[in-house]
């Protein structure tokens, strides 16, 4: 019987922290199961790919959630990666950490341990921040944080003068002293290849004799002995396998896997879990609860100066940013779409932002979203001007619906469900139109082409919402840390309540989401994951 001193399911963004620093110190055998397979593919590593990954199969789980009343009963497309990297390997790469007030009051709802002045040693940890090591930027992490200030856009110039004649201060660092302000987004690249959390963390760990990595393998239940979690038993080349763990097996398979796998082992809600004739091992209420999600905007531009749109559209203008990619590793291919940003509070009384900008020098108007790959941006000149909320107050859920761990869960987003994120979209939005007013962008806009000047008050601008409103795939908190067992998943120590030898370490234990992209956060969870459970061996 093969066993192995740790067990991970899942080498996503946490995953495959964990695989590099558990493995680090060559005493422990480490595991790592992952559902899809190698991310060596053209389509990942060039940062621009994601447009095709977007919907591909091969490295994409490809979820759809169910419709919501707050939507219009749309249901939302949520790619989610199934690959090594995991969503690291598909997102946009854009390195947002959350605002600074996110973890204190992860702290204050008795998570010790998580404020940001103990967590920001595990972001810089994580870090190599090509502009250097400073008070808030690592400088000596696995992954490459990368500055491509140089090669962005012209108009990122007219997006940040537009920003400022409305009040906001440049900020040279959205992860920094302050997050309010607008700026340039930093990505997860180097040296024009995506720095996803495979590339940066499992990759260069997979030479270490006490590291084994098995891809293609399909979790389907933990394994217990009474309360214990001993192993896991996964779908493997068309065979149910089972490997077992001397100490502990940790779940890192992010906000939708880490959920249903919990469920199908027999943690979770007891009526859900009877309902399918799953064995109960511990009654856990919240596993699959507290669902949260950023919900996204855009406006669309047609403008006089050329975008993207004019270099990327026609098939030459493809292939000559293909050949300066491959001989410089540079241009609009090395890049994300999201390249000018910021962070704003639209009220003057809020403590810290509640929206989060993105200013994308192209578009894209035949694509609805979950349909197609986003290859062929418009064929004129044309920018989006987006937004996303940084604290959504709606709350969903995943339950399994099956005892089949190859069919999708429910996913329940309730989108839209509060009063308040209505509110705080149509405030954004409102302040996109503002934006749009200012000198620098209106002497180069022709039209507005979405929603259009027709959609004026705020009735057609919240049926707008309701109506276009998108998930910016960051969901979270499925798997709850706090200390009340029936209302959270694991402990402060990512310990899940009720049972021994299982965490959960992924972006599913945010007790609440960050004001932010979350791949930075999850990372760090992952690295002050790690230190715990290591600082448990030595005890």
């Amino acid at each position: 019987m093969q066993k192995f001193d740790y067990i991970i399911v899942g080498a996503g963004s946490a995953g495959c922290v964990l695989a590099n620093r558990l493995s680090e110190n060559g005493k422990h055998s480490v595991l790592i199961l992952e559902a899809g397979g190698s991310d060596k593919r053209f389509w990942i590593q060039m940062p621009i790919g994601y447009g095709k990954t977007y919907y591909q199969k091969a490295v994409n789980w490809m979820y759809m959630a169910e419709a919501d009343a707050g939507t219009n009963n749309r249901k939302s497309y949520w790619p989610r990666g199934k690959v090594l990297g995991g969503s690291s390997s598909i997102n946009a790469m854009v390195y947002i950490r959350g605002h600074k007030f996110d973890f204190d009051n992860w702290a204050a709802q008795g998570n010790p341990g998580w404020s940001y002045r103990e967590v920001l040693p595990y972001f810089k940890k994580s870090e190599c921040n090509q502009l250097g090591a400073d008070a808030y930027r690592g400088g000596e992490g696995p992954m490459h944080v990368a500055d491509v200030s140089r090669d962005l856009h012209p108009l990122c110039t007219n997006f940040i003068q537009a920003g400022q004649q409305l009040g906001l201060n440049y900020n040279d660092n959205l992860n920094g002293a302050e997050q309010e302000g607008i700026g340039l987004y930093q990505t997860t690249t180097k040296n024009g290849f995506r720095q996803s959390a495979a590339k940066a963390f499992l990759h260069p760990a997979r030479k270490r004799s006490n590291l084994t990595v098995i891809t293609s393998a399909h979790a389907s239940k933990i394994l217990f002995e009474d309360k214990t979690a001993v192993g896991v038993e996964f779908l493997h080349k068309g065979k149910t396998k089972q490997l077992f763990a001397c100490r502990e097996v940790i779940i890192s398979g992010g906000a939708v896997n880490s959920p249903q796998l919990l469920q199908l082992s027999g943690v979770g809600p007891k009526a859900l879990l009877d309902s399918l004739a799953i064995p109960l091992v511990h009654n856990s209420p919240a596993v699959g609860q507290n669902l949260q999600d950023h919900l996204g905007m855009d406006f669309l531009y047609r403008c006089k100066e050329p975008t993207l749109n004019d270099e990327l559209h026609s098939l030459w203008g493809k292939i000559r940013a293909g050949i300066k990619y491959v001989v410089s590793r540079r241009g609009p291919l090395s890049l994300s779409i999201n390249q000018g940003g910021g962070f704003i509070r639209t009220r003057s009384e809020l403590l810290q932002p509640n929206i989060q900008l993105y200013f994308s020098p192209l578009s894209y108007t035949r694509a609805p979203a979950g349909t197609r790959p986003l290859l062929n941006p418009d064929p004129f000149s044309a920018f989006s001007l987006g937004l996303t909320n940084c604290r959504p107050t709606s709350r969903g859920y995943i339950h399994i619906k099956s005892r089949d761990p190859r069919q999708p869960p429910l996913i329940k987003p309730n989108y839209l469900s509060t009063d308040e994120d209505v509110q705080t979209l149509l405030e954004g939005v409102k302040y996109l139109r503002q934006m749009a007013e200012t000198g620098p962008l209106k002497d180069i806009i022709v039209e507005e082409m979405r929603p259009g000047l027709d959609c004026q008050s705020d009735q057609q601008l919240i049926d707008d919402i309701r109506g276009y409103a998108w998930t910016c795939f960051h969901p979270s908190s499925t798997c709850k840390m706090g200390p009340d067992p029936l209302g959270s998943v694991v402990d402060s120590q990512l310990k899940v309540h009720g049972v021994e030898s299982l965490r959960v370490i992924d972006a599913s234990v945010f007790p609440e989401l960050v004001s932010g992209n979350t791949n930075a956060a999850a990372i760090m969870v992952a690295e002050k994951g790690a230190d715990l459970i290591l600082a448990d061996v030595q005890v």
